[in-house]
């Protein structure tokens, strides 16, 4: 049951098998990573504090240079405004290595072609499991703060693209190719220190995305590596902890709309809100219908829909264009959920093409 992916749809993969230009595109994309380089983070030139260049490192993306202050010391905050500085950290790397291992693993799955799993399995071998190119199963040091903090449990969110991850390593999982107990074991360390590290534990009071995003790697990451009850343990707090504080009776988001990227960071939350219903299929606890109040996950898809087709209609902060293919991947798997055509013609309207049957959004 940890083996078969969550947040995929397998049945349009499927059907994926007979397009002659999806197989097409998949082969040109994975034939194009199997050229390119392997990823780790002691690629970095900076050692961090702990002195091991195998810990994860990242920068808070919304903190800047401090123009009053010669140094620039202490950063300071401009909420939604990415610093060119931060797109040059591990997150990158790991980001990097992720869509490298989905192409293959897309590819494999289309093809049946070995080369692309053996690829994939060489990906995640120098990331996290080689000794000496690993990255440590924590993250001490993510999104860190010039001036500030060398690391913060906010930097947490930074590692919500390895679910992803892992429904495409699942997709391999008959290959042969994968160690998969030690790769369950790197996952089960990780986990671990997500729900007894100091920062693990301030993550998880959040109560916005990413408290939604802590709990879908906690579950996620229990799930894989085989630890059922921890994932349980997770999805049965959904109801009271997540969907209660953060959907309003209407479907609205108030802490995401708050932002001044309200339309994204809610697309952004509602995938993780997803996630968890697709995570607790899998553990018995019933997440779609959680919540108090008539709250409940589809109403605040219902909410957003009309506001994915037309952006302009968004009248709260969104200081950046609006990413219109971002929520395709949440409407074709509320499409196969619910059997509502409605959420079919919007992804098609949004563009949705064959990729997005390999797409996790985050």
């Amino acid at each position: 049951m940890s083996d078969v992916p969550v947040f995929l749809n397998v049945a349009a993969l499927e059907r994926l098998r007979s397009d002659a230009r999806a197989l097409l595109d998949a082969r040109q994309a994975a034939d194009e990573v199997l050229r390119g380089p392997s990823f780790t983070v002691t690629a970095k030139t900076k050692t961090p504090p702990s002195g091991d260049k195998r810990d994860y490192v990242s920068l808070g993306p919304y903190w800047w240079p401090n123009p009053g202050t010669p140094n620039g010391l202490p950063y300071v905050r401009r909420d939604g405004e990415v610093n060119p500085e931060s797109l040059q950290t591990d997150r990158q790397v790991m980001e990097a290595m992720i869509a490298a291992v989905q192409s293959l693993a897309a590819a494999w799955w289309l093809t049946k072609d070995y080369r692309y799993a053996e690829g994939a399995a060489e990906l995640l071998r120098v990331f996290f499991l080689d000794k000496n190119t690993r990255m440590n199963p924590n993250l001490n040091f993510g999104q860190a703060i010039p001036g500030h903090c060398d690391g913060r449990g906010i930097g947490i969110i930074d590692t919500r693209v390895l679910a992803g991850l892992l429904d495409h390593v699942m997709l391999m999982r008959d290959t042969g190719t994968i160690d998969k107990a030690r790769l369950r074991a790197w996952f089960r360390d990780f986990g671990r220190w997500l729900r007894e590290s100091p920062l693990g534990i301030a993550e998880s009071k959040e109560h916005n995305n990413h408290g939604t995003w802590y709990d879908v790697q906690a579950a996620a990451f229990a799930l894989y590596a085989g630890d059922f009850g921890v994932a349980h343990s997770v999805l049965r707090e959904v109801a009271e902890s997540r969907i209660d504080p953060q959907l309003a009776p209407d479907g609205s988001q108030p802490h995401e709309i708050a932002r001044t990227l309200g339309l994204s960071y809610s697309t952004m939350n509602l995938c993780a809100f997803f996630w968890l219903g697709k995570i607790g299929e899998r553990v018995g606890v019933d997440v779609w219908n959680g919540g108090g109040g008539g709250r409940s996950i589809r109403k605040s898809l219902d909410f957003l829909l009309p506001f994915w087709l037309e952006p302009a209609r968004w009248k709260s902060p969104q200081i950046k264009k609006f990413d219109s293919r971002a929520p395709a991947s949440l409407l074709r798997l509320a499409a196969d959920l619910w059997q509502d055509p409605r959420y079919e013609a919007a992804a098609k309207q949004l563009g949705a093409d064959w990729r997005i049957a390999f797409e996790c959004a985050s």
